[in-house]
């Protein structure tokens, strides 16, 4: 059965500390759904909550309509992959994924051919007799993936499970993970830290910071459309320029040190006089020698601001440049496709990025 996950006010307790607080989410039947922020933000508590290992204190956790929140973890049918795969090291790859149904009580012929289909969708079948530790990371990663999918679960659970593998398998695994849930369809529930692993895997993402829900929605919304600042610095990195917003209509200016900037696209209820913040990320920043006509029929839709190049970063696809500006603020922009640098260090230079490039924030205090 695949199932929704509703959080209802959750709360959960840790010692002195509020790890999870009043958590309101729901996550669709089917869902590959993300819980991200920085450590200690709540997350993994939240998924343990799931998985039955916490009871929250205050709040309930739903699968469809039914409250789970006092369900023990073995009645819960979920499956869970942990960060450092806990497999047994004695057993075989066959056996450390048949463990689930042998406590179950499955008949033989069916733990054959449910262990046989799940090591099919990881793609470890030819690896069954082989033991832990003569797989590699990746392979392990899918053993630990199997195990969980084999007994069937209404939610898959997964704790940081890409962490301990180097950069380039990483990447290979998230598009081994999006086809293995596109394949089986079920609800899974993925914990972690890297902004990339849930731009490029999840249908949607929620973000928590001090374990309170921050926004939650799709990776382009979150990336396009942040509701804060620390959504905003968070979700792929931003450049924040301080400012007082002037006016409100068809654009939103705000003064800053560094001159006006106009945006499109703000938060609802910023009102002129509101200290706030300019979103504006770094590919959205076009370079230019200071001074060069911008070429822009409406110079009211382009802002233009001028900077000294700090340092020049080149990275093959992309070159990045920090640029401080004259209120010692330090920017960044990112030129993709390179062909040669627009400047040394040094050197003044303009950068544009238009006015839908920004978005206008309230002042809030960063950091986790």
């Amino acid at each position: 059965m695949i199932v929704s996950v509703k959080f209802d006010g959750v709360s959960k307790i840790l010692g002195n500390h509020r790890a999870v607080d009043n958590l309101n989410l729901e996550i669709g039947a089917g869902e590959l759904f993300f819980l991200l922020g920085p450590s200690g933000c709540g997350k993994t508590t939240a998924l343990r909550m799931v998985a039955g290992f916490y009871r929250p204190d205050e709040g309930r956790i739903l699968f469809n309509d039914t409250d789970q929140s006092r369900v023990p973890p073995h009645k819960r049918n979920t499956g869970m992959v942990f960060q450092n795969y806990a497999l047994w090291p004695h057993m075989d790859v066959r056996s450390n994924v048949a463990y689930g149904l042998k406590m179950r009580g499955v008949s033989a012929a069916e733990k054959e051919q449910r262990v046989g289909r799940a090591l099919e969708i990881v793609q470890m079948r030819a690896y069954a007799e082989r033991m832990p530790n003569q797989l590699s990371g990746g392979q392990q990663q899918r053993v630990a993936l199997a195990r969980a999918l084999v007994i069937e679960p209404d939610v898959v659970l997964l704790d940081e499970p890409l962490s301990n593998l180097d950069a380039q398998l990483r990447i290979d695994m998230r598009t081994q993970i999006k086809d293995i849930h596109q394949k089986i369809g079920r609800t899974m529930i993925y914990v972690t830290h890297d902004q990339a692993e849930a731009l490029s895997m999840a249908d949607r993402i929620a973000v928590m910071r001090r374990g309170r829900l921050v926004q939650a929605g799709t990776p382009r919304e979150l990336y396009a459309r942040p509701r804060s600042a620390f959504v905003a610095q968070f979700i792929g990195g931003t450049n924040l320029l301080h400012g007082r917003l002037e006016e409100v209509g068809e654009f939103l200016a705000v003064r800053t040190q560094a001159g006006l900037i106009r945006g499109t696209n703000g938060v609802d209820g910023l009102a002129p006089g509101t200290a706030v913040l300019c979103s504006v990320r770094p590919e959205s920043l076009r370079l230019k020698p200071a001074g060069e006509p911008s070429g822009s029929p409406r110079s009211d839709l382009v802002n233009e601001l001028v900077a000294e190049v700090r340092s020049i970063m080149y990275l093959g696809d992309n070159e990045q440049y920090s640029l401080q500006l004259p209120d010692g603020v330090v920017v960044r922009a990112v030129e993709h496709n390179p062909v040669a640098s627009k400047a040394q260090v040094g050197d003044r230079l303009a950068f544009q990025f238009d006015a839908q490039a920004v978005v206008v924030l309230p002042q809030e205090e960063l950091g986790d």
